[in-house]
């Protein structure tokens, strides 16, 4: 389909949707502005560089209409008869979406002084005022900045629901939230929108978990969009677990700005769905931001798995530490795009990258690929990368132990993973991911042992 098909496509169907859409969640002006700037810009192809890893065929055969768009504001979710969530975490508030609306009967809120969380769709304005909450106020960071944010265009014009948090400071103990987002439509039904937005004020802490996952093995069409503020001093420890279906389409944004003193730690591990695609694109605005991006993924049979980051330094003496371990087995093509960017007026910038894909089949792909642009000179900056097979010296020294083929391989792929899951600082979110990671390689059961 050509992209001049693909925009009346999408412009046709924004029209018959249009006047069900919330505006409590967006705008109608700000939602016709998007679906404009979407169609005078176009859809993304794998023509345009930081693109052309990502498995794009869904677009052409989705339905872009949320699957919530007939739906009155206050008609009840359907819930999936048999659904299974993960687990719940000890000490946290969970939120969970259904195809991106809010799901008040697989929700467990705790009351948490000094953070405000709640959905634009239903939640009544009021009520937050009450609740001394400022999301939704101050300024976030616009997603339509960054080329490669397209998408986010496509989430503001059709989304049917917000999760708003909004973190107030003086508070020593961090706030602790979960958002749980279930797929469980189908592409030809419609699409899912999940859109977060955080709000961090100067000197708060939080920790959010953020959690993608699908019911039934539908082919599901998700596009989520994820905007954070992190104020002077404010900290944020992000964990974005992706476990979409294996016939899922996956597409994600996520736009971060750090003030002065901030530090946003990041961790991604992406496992599921047939194609997965994530942009990152965060601004170092103040001096002294910090930022630990870790990202892992697991691809197998067909799937693709594709990540974007952007990383913009501003201000002077910020600091990037970026990570990223791949493994792709079968067919599948795993791939990490990784650019940081050095202003003139960013002295003193400290970034560092380290990049590693491990090839695990002979049909399969790894891309990584480090790229810097440095505008001054006093920086240290430096970046890694590698792709590979199993090293064989240490497959040779397992095997010599009485291990099986099988067994050591999957020991070794472990290894190369945990470079990535080892960060993850709570003990109980820990295990369950490395059951999940365990659960996804062949054979597993000698791994679960271990566990």
């Amino acid at each position: 389909m050509t992209q001049s098909a693909l925009s009346k496509r999408l412009l046709d169907e924004y029209a018959a949707v249009s006047d069900s859409l919330p505006t409590d969640v967006v705008s109608a002006e700000r939602r016709q502005e998007a679906i404009q700037a979407l169609a005078a810009r176009g859809l993304p192809t794998t023509r345009e560089e930081n693109w052309r890893y990502t498995n794009l065929r869904p677009l052409e055969r989705a339905r872009f209409a949320p699957v919530a768009a007939a739906a009155a504001a206050a008609a009840p979710t359907v819930i999936p008869a048999g659904l299974d969530l993960p687990s719940t975490l000890t000490g946290f508030a969970r939120f969970t979406f259904v195809d991106g609306t809010f799901a008040p009967e697989l929700s467990s809120e705790h009351a948490q002084a000094g953070s405000t969380v709640r959905n634009l769709r239903r939640a009544p304005e009021s009520s937050a005022r009450r609740q001394g909450s400022t999301a939704g106020t101050r300024p976030l960071t616009a997603p339509s900045g960054c080329p490669e944010a397209s998408l986010a265009l496509l989430n503001e014009a059709f989304a049917t629901d917000t999760a708003l948090i909004s973190v107030r400071g003086g508070t020593d103990a961090p706030q602790r939230v979960e958002l749980v987002f279930v797929a469980v439509a189908g592409a030809d039904v419609g699409a899912s929108y999940p859109r977060i937005q955080v709000a961090l004020d100067p000197d708060s802490r939080l920790i959010l978990v953020e959690r993608h996952v699908s019911a039934g093995s539908g082919a599901s069409f998700v596009n989520s969009s994820v905007s954070v503020d992190i104020g002077r001093g404010a900290h944020l420890t992000h964990y974005r677990l992706q476990r979409a279906g294996a016939r899922s389409a996956w597409l994600d944004t996520l736009t971060a700005v750090l003030a002065a003193d901030g530090r946003y730690s990041l961790l991604t591990i992406n496992t599921g769905g047939l194609s997965a695609r994530s942009t990152t694109q965060v601004q170092m605005a103040g001096p002294g931001a910090e930022l630990i991006l870790s990202a892992a993924a697991l691809g197998d049979r067909q799937q693709t798995q594709d990540h974007f980051a952007l990383v913009e330094h501003i201000a002077p003496r910020a600091r990037t530490d970026q990570t990223f371990r791949g493994i792709a087995s079968g067919r599948a093509r795993v791939a990490f795009n990784g650019k940081i960017t050095v202003r003139e007026a960013a002295a003193g910038t400290d970034s560092r990258q380290s990049l590693r894909g491990l090839l695990a089949g002979p049909a399969a792909e790894i891309d990584v690929r480090p790229q810097l642009e440095i505008y001054t000179d006093d920086v240290r900056c430096s970046h890694g990368a590698t792709a590979g097979k199993l090293d064989d010296s240490m497959l040779f020294y397992l095997l010599s132990r009485g291990l099986s083929p099988e067994v050591a391989q999957r020991l070794l792929k472990w290894a190369f993973l945990e470079d990535v899951v080892s960060k993850i600082e709570l003990p109980e979110l820990r295990r369950q991911i490395e059951h999940d990671l365990a659960g996804q390689m062949a054979d597993a059961a000698s791994l679960k042992e271990l566990l």
